[in-house]
């Protein structure tokens, strides 16, 4: 039985473009969804957030997070302000985000992790 694989980010991201190339040299079938032109729905957040922390999610080093005001930061505390917030401005997730299917949903990417996730 195959996994069906998602990868989840923006294509000119080069921590994106690395998974990719990881994945297209590993032979793993996989569909891409960017995010920036198909958007992300509260449903599918809600999902990652079972397996990823809030505040890992949220990318909290990226430009999007700095523009916003600091009221606006501070009202992030939990998954559901998470949630609304990455709905509004999906640049704002930490990327890439890689499902499986069979494996907790991971975000980032190193060569050693997507190693144990794919060493089947």
């Amino acid at each position: 039985m195959s996994k069906q694989v998602t990868l989840y980010g923006i294509p000119n991201c080069d921590t994106v473009k690395k998974a990719r190339t990881w994945l297209d040299a590993n032979g793993v079938a996989y569909t891409f969804h960017d995010f920036k032109k198909a958007g992300l729905d509260a449903s599918l957040v809600k999902t990652w957030l079972k397996d990823i922390p809030w505040d890992t999610l949220v990318n909290r080093k990226g430009t999007t997070w700095r523009g916003l005001s600091d009221e606006r930061k501070a009202s992030i505390t939990d998954n559901a302000s998470a949630t609304a917030l990455i709905v509004e401005l999906p640049s704002i997730v930490k990327r890439p985000v890689l499902h499986t299917g069979d494996a907790p949903t991971q975000v980032g990417f190193t060569a050693d992790l997507y190693q144990q996730i794919f060493k089947n």
